[in-house]
């Protein structure tokens, strides 16, 4: 499970930063943070969805 969390985290932070290098917005790395911080929002929804199913 840490690693599924780890994966989908380090994923978006790297997405993030081709994006700014490829899209500059601003100085400000904008998209490395809006998909770091949607990774992990994404990373604890996986996990929450997996501790409640329930196991046979």
């Amino acid at each position: 499970m840490a690693t599924y969390m780890a994966v989908i985290i380090t994923l978006g932070t790297l997405g993030g930063r081709w994006l700014d290098e490829h899209v500059p917005l601003s100085k400000t790395p904008i998209w490395t943070l809006i998909l770091s911080l949607f990774s992990v929002f994404a990373a604890i929804w996986y996990f929450i969805r997996d501790f409640l199913k329930p196991k046979r």
